[in-house]
């Protein structure tokens, strides 16, 4: 069901369903009973640029400190288009508060610590799977978490 609100409803669901998979928050879903979970978040900035070619990638990555963006996705070279003009958007990390859209686990000690409590709660649901950076609280590479998400259906739907 999209366009749903998934806590008004998480009893229900728990109840009607074999198995739930949950990539939102992990301390949302617990209703933040330990506490907040530190996240970071992104902030986009797309700009329409009157020439056919910006910087020759769909995406170029930058990590030097002057510079206040993390990366520049160029969109047409997904595609491989030739228009005369070129969509760029760039990527800011920023602060997360509750209501901004958590991008990123915070992996330092005290996170870590408050996520392991989290987990305690998550190895005890018989029902919920907990997958993906907001669910188990960690960092994944796009190739990782495509190979855990594999790995538990393995596990889940051919034990």
């Amino acid at each position: 069901r999209t366009n749903t609100d998934f806590f008004l409803k998480k009893e229900e669901y728990k109840e009607i369903s074999k198995k739930i998979v949950y990539t939102g928050m992990l301390d949302e879903y617990y209703q933040y009973c330990f506490g907040d979970l530190e996240y970071r978040s992104l902030r986009f900035e797309t700009s329409v640029l009157e020439e056919d070619n910006f910087q020759g990638n769909a995406v170029v990555n930058y990590n030097e400190w002057k510079v206040p963006y993390t990366r520049i996705i160029e969109h047409k070279h997904f595609e491989f288009g030739s228009q005369p003009k070129t969509v760029i958007t760039k990527e800011y990390p920023q602060d997360f508060r509750r209501g901004d859209e958590p991008y990123y686990p915070v992996n330092d000690e005290k996170n870590n610590d408050l996520a392991a409590q989290y987990k305690e709660l998550a190895a005890k649901e018989e029902k919920v799977l907990f997958g993906g950076r907001l669910g188990q609280y960690q960092y994944y590479d796009m190739d990782q978490v495509v190979s855990c998400a594999l790995t538990c259906v393995e596990k889940e739907l051919y034990w």
